[in-house]
């Protein structure tokens, strides 16, 4: 009884604001629970997740920024870690393009977050380049890949999950 106590300890210590879910349930499930954290924590596994924008709209825009932002606070309050990729290309560029609707929050979040990588099409980036005769100039945070559809295969191939809001 005094091992599993200790064990509730641990697990309540390591859960933080979710440790009351911990001494709600049996003492049987609260210690599958701490297995299962403990060892998360010693195989230091790492979330991954790979988002798609293909629309120039503000709204799908945002709603990918919520989505990287709610999964690295879930991670984040579980002390585990997690690495995010929003990928652009076609008309979603223009979410990484120098006069971005979200530029803020995009400058925001990744000074904030070094684990959130921006991701630009470079077939798309050219494309625009010619159909509008001038440079398309990229925010500072966006990276250059050389195909968004490739890029988001090769995340999957990593063990990315993939989203598409």
């Amino acid at each position: 009884m005094k091992v599993l106590r200790t064990l509730m300890i641990v697990a309540i210590t390591l859960a933080g604001a979710a440790g009351a879910a911990f001494v709600a349930t049996a003492p049987e499930e609260a210690l599958a629970q701490v297995k299962k954290t403990a060892q998360r924590a010693m195989t230091g596994k790492v979330h991954k997740l790979a988002i798609q924008v293909n629309q120039n709209e503000k709204g799908v825009m945002d709603l990918a920024l919520n989505n990287a932002k709610n999964v690295i606070d879930y991670y984040k309050s579980k002390n585990e870690q997690v690495q995010v990729e929003v990928v652009t290309f076609g008309p979603g560029l223009h979410m990484l393009r120098s006069e971005s609707p979200v530029k803020e929050r995009i400058a925001s979040m990744a000074l904030e977050n070094s684990n959130l990588v921006f991701q630009a099409c470079a077939n798309t980036q050219a494309n625009m380049t010619k159909a509008e005769g001038k440079p398309v100039t990229l925010l500072s945070e966006a990276k250059v890949t050389p195909s968004g559809v490739v890029r988001l295969m090769e995340l999957q191939d990593d063990g990315f999950a993939y989203i598409r809001p």
